[in-house]
């Protein structure tokens, strides 16, 4: 891997430390610590996020996720190791991850609606924001 680009994080402090604001409120949210980082792996595995991938398996681990679960992630569609609401979760965080080609459509929105609340669709929907926002950083700056 190459050296880092430019410390973004000590060249634009107020930007990143807003970052890291959102990522504590995401914490406290009622979707729960699993999901959040299931849902960040998963972002960070489409975006290509070396460092990220790494951060949020261990993370998944330490929570307890079984390696198959997450060995299965890539392949979550197809597998059994994933319940019905995280599916929903995953499904929308491709789709936004995609958004420039998927339009973020309402044949992905509508299977949240079964379950989350609205306030969890809107701290889903931010934490695949933020994660995607950090993802390209890390790549964009080689972190």
């Amino acid at each position: 891997m190459s050296s880092q680009r430019l410390p973004y994080q000590t060249l634009s402090p107020d930007a990143y430390k807003g970052f890291g604001a959102a990522k504590l409120a995401l914490d406290k949210s009622s979707l729960g610590k699993p999901l959040i980082e299931l849902v960040y792996l998963r972002v960070s595995q489409i975006n290509g996020c070396a460092f990220c991938l790494e951060l949020h398996s261990n993370a998944l681990r330490a929570g307890g996720t079984a390696q198959a679960k997450l060995d299965s992630l890539a392949g979550w569609r197809v597998s059994s190791q994933f319940s019905a609401r995280e599916r929903a979760a995953l499904a929308w965080a491709e789709s936004l991850v995609d958004v420039a080609n998927t339009h973020a459509p309402d044949s992905e929105f509508a299977p949240l609606k079964e379950y989350f609340s609205d306030a969890e669709i809107s701290d889903l929907s931010f934490a695949i924001a933020l994660m995607s926002a950090f993802n390209r950083l890390a790549v964009g700056m080689r972190q």
